[in-house]
């Protein structure tokens, strides 16, 4: 069992005392004496130490007969950082959870999908986090059900179906027993402002939430690197806003996403509402919305030639995916080429093979095309060399069957090893996709030209073993400093859309196995 910050009584009592947002979502403060539960920020005066006692989720809270705050609204924190930190059974049944699988396929295809009993999956999360999966996915729901309660006119019986509960009363009863409010006075109470401005412009059937995430964040490089490398039909950039299609496990959806200030603005558009809560957690994840900034800046300050990078521009995300195989797919293509010629090829695929889609707001067309869409291809229909249609043909090949899985529940050393092993993927293309597709957030593409070039400019060692071995300090945080490499330079990706031109860079020579851009060295 890992001790979470729940258990350091004296440092979450400052936190409550100073009403420290960053620690939202990390622990949950329960009052002894009202029988509440909060977020460390939470606006009210601090209870007393002796009536505080602390809990690693709020599933604990509810399971301990807690109901959550009306004030601070706990079930809106952003989620731990940790599960996207670690890469252990805790860690990755947690991301399986956020993504739906025990509303879809119980506890028992929790357990099939991490390859441990059901009984060893509960044990360890009851150790760790106070609830087994069924209560974390119980709270789960009752925050998806806030959420349509407060935001859309839907009826109540809809919203239950789409939150995943089983019948209404099941509903009913978990709402009143969590939130001390039957859903009606949910909706009443909701902050109307908040949900009509939302809600006012948009279509109908498009659902706008606001995505909490800690301070600081920089959206430059977080939704340069996304519209930038945008494979058309499938993304774009359109008034402020990074749209795409998503594929889903009951339907498909478009989404929009656009920085502000507290929170990024999500419009969401679903075939199916029962994808609420997955669409939430995939677009959380491709942000990294759940990451603690203020973490892995402090640690990356502390070399004297990162920190003015860190300074300058603090809070830098790691940009990642909405669908793991996709992108795996798409760092094949774009082994060795050009951003433009990359997004090209990616294009062409997408015509040939996606599934057409509706996009009555923009210019959207299809679904990228899963594994099985594309294992079914001719390869002599590729436009790339030999080796490489070789390369894209293995990876659908083994994500079709199933030989190769590249979803949150993967252990990231294990996948590593299974991508290595394939023909054409060497230490750049596994990196990056461990970086930006896994979620390692200590993943680290030494030989990427972009990194390297960046490393020589600031008197940093640019062979690999010595840069790598400069990077030691730099852990757990190595894919956050890349980041903060890859922004020294003026490609595209490190710059929103709109904003003023900057200085064209001259191309740099191409190198084998690096699948680097020529612009830059990035994807």
């Amino acid at each position: 069992m890992q001790n979470g910050m729940h258990a350091e009584t004296e440092r979450c009592v400052r936190a409550v005392q100073s009403k420290d947002a960053r620690f939202d979502g990390w622990f949950f403060t329960a009052v002894l004496t009202t029988r509440i539960y909060c977020r460390p920020s939470c606006p009210v005066v601090p209870p007393k130490p002796e009536n505080m006692t602390f809990y690693p989720s709020a599933a604990a809270c509810q399971q301990a007969g807690f109901r959550a705050c009306k004030r601070c609204r706990p079930d809106t924190s952003p989620g731990s950082p940790e599960w996207n930190l670690r890469a252990d059974l805790v860690a990755r049944a947690m991301r399986l959870i956020g993504d739906g699988i025990v509303d879809r396929e119980g506890v028992p295809g929790l357990a099939t999908r991490l390859g441990y009993s059901t009984r060893q999956i509960e044990r360890q999360l009851l150790a760790e986090l106070g609830a087994g999966p069924l209560a974390l996915a119980r709270a789960q729901r009752a925050q998806t059900a806030r959420l349509l309660i407060e935001t859309t006119p839907l009826p109540m019986a809809e919203i239950a179906f789409a939150a995943g509960f089983s019948s209404v009363r099941t509903f009913n009863d978990t709402v009143r027993e969590v939130f001390a409010l039957a859903p009606s006075e949910l909706r009443t109470r909701a902050p109307r402002n908040r949900a009509d401005a939302a809600n006012s412009t948009a279509a109908p059937g498009v659902l706008a939430l606001r995505l909490p995430f800690r301070a600081p964040l920089n959206p430059d490089n977080l939704f340069g690197h996304l519209a930038a490398t945008a494979v058309p039909g499938v993304e774009e950039w359109r008034d402020g806003a990074y749209r795409r299609t998503l594929r889903l496990p009951y339907g498909h959806g478009v989404v929009a996403l656009a920085p502000r200030p507290d929170h990024i603005g999500c419009r969401l558009t679903l075939s199916d509402l029962r994808d609420l809560t997955v669409a939430i957690s995939r677009c959380r994840r491709m942000l990294d919305l759940d990451a603690d900034p203020v973490a892995v800046d402090d640690q990356l300050r502390t070399d004297p030639v990162l920190a003015p990078l860190v300074d300058k521009a603090p809070g830098r995300r790691v940009p990642r995916t909405v669908d793991e195989a996709e992108f795996a797919v798409r760092a094949v293509l774009g082994q060795q080429v050009s951003t433009a010629a990359a997004r090209t090829h990616a294009g062409r695929l997408v015509a040939a093979h996606g599934e057409r889609v509706d996009d009555p707001e923009g210019g959207l067309t299809h679904l990228f095309p899963s594994a099985e869409d594309l294992a079914a291809l001719d390869p002599e229909a590729l436009a790339m060399p030999a080796t490489r249609r070789t390369t894209l043909t293995t990876l659908v090949g083994r994500l079709a069957d199933g030989t190769l899985k590249l979803g949150v529940e993967g252990d990231w050393a294990e996948t590593r090893a299974r991508l290595l092993a394939l023909p054409g993927f060497g230490p750049w293309t596994v990196e990056v996709i461990a970086m930006r597709a896994l979620g390692d957030p200590d993943a680290f593409p030494v030989t990427d030209l972009g990194i390297r070039y960046a490393a020589r400019d600031l008197g940093l060692p640019s062979t690999p073993a010595a840069l790598t071995a400069r990077a030691a300090d730099w852990r757990p945080w190595r894919a956050y400093a890349v980041q903060y490499l890859w922004a020294t330079g003026t490609h595209p990706v490190n710059f929103l859309p709109g904003q003023p031109e900057q200085p064209e860079q001259p191309e740099q020579p191409e190198q084998p196995e690096q699948a680097a851009h020529a612009e830059k060295g990035v994807q």
